[in-house]
């Protein structure tokens, strides 16, 4: 990747210039279009609505997709946004003045979606669950006034394992936020293309660019969540077994309905053996075969 000022996109320009940065930049840039390739995410001409929280996250998003763009790797229109949800404390000029400063394209919305949820969500109870489901209607919304294809998130590998691992302790369910998805009307996707990234990335990238990072806990709700409990039982994990999220996260891409026990995803009941003749004739053993 070239660094001169002329030859990058004004999100990247102050980058440091130490080749440990570099090799950085380069992954997560390489991890970002892995992505978009192997779930299909690119439509050509396609506008995308880039949600824009001001965490480390949604910056890092931001400038990898203005990076491919800006090398003709991503072929779409790209639409910044913030959703201002009225939270008390909460700095509503750094995204603007930050985004026209960068020259990216962006539209800043205020739903005061704070008050509602504080108005319903008993005292004691962690806000999150409404919060989100308030904030990702009034994305959808926008994006159909601004004619968007996608929302697109800035959920990372470490989310999603999370996330994994939270249906599995309280929901009773193997899922997790999956990198592309189509909402329930059926006329927008969701898109992650950080989905390959490693939180550590997103951090250590958003620090060194220097990008001005909003708190993600300004409504207070954010102490004694379950997420926190699992995110601290994986960062155990990794620090006895360095690598194991990856693996983890690599076992979400190789599952085997086989070895699982849904019968809603596997024909367990039309399992059929192959008798001992066949068998010994073909001098192997013999996989079993599903009835149509």
């Amino acid at each position: 990747m070239l660094d001169e000022n002329d030859d990058i996109h004004p999100l990247f320009h102050g980058a440091p210039a130490t080749t440990e940065f570099k090799k950085l930049r380069k992954r997560i840039v390489r991890d970002c279009r892995e992505a978009i390739e192997q779930y299909g995410m690119i439509e050509r001409g396609a506008r995308w609505l880039v949600c824009l929280s001001g965490g480390k996250d949604s910056y890092t998003l931001l400038a990898v997709l203005h990076e491919l763009q800006w090398r003709g790797l991503l072929p779409v229109d790209l639409l910044a946004c913030n959703l201002d949800q009225g939270q008390p404390g909460f700095p509503a000029t750094v995204l603007p003045e930050f985004l026209a400063r960068m020259g990216v394209p962006h539209r800043i919305e205020y739903q005061d979606t704070y008050s509602i949820v504080m108005d319903k969500v008993p005292e004691g109870r962690t806000m999150c669950a409404l919060c989100s489901r308030l904030r990702r209607g009034n994305l959808y919304r926008i994006a159909r006034e601004e004619g968007c294809s996608a929302v697109v998130l800035g959920h990372h590998r470490d989310d999603i394992l999370e996330t994994f691992f939270m249906n599995l302790f309280h929901g009773s369910r193997l899922a997790t936020m999956p990198p592309k998805l189509l909402n329930e009307e059926g006329d927008l996707f969701v898109y992650r293309p950080l989905a390959h990234v490693a939180e550590a990335d997103c951090e250590k990238f958003a620090r060194d660019m220097g990008y001005p990072i909003i708190p993600c806990d300004l409504c207070g709700s954010q102490d004694g969540l379950q997420r926190q409990q699992v995110k601290a039982l994986l960062d155990q994990w990794e620090a006895n077994h360095p690598g194991r999220r990856q693996k983890m996260f690599r076992a979400l891409m190789n599952t085997r309905p086989s070895h699982l026990l849904d019968p809603a995803i596997f024909d367990f009941i039309g399992l059929e053996r192959r008798n001992q003749a066949d068998a010994q004739n073909s001098n192997e053993i013999a996989p079993p075969v599903l009835r149509n």
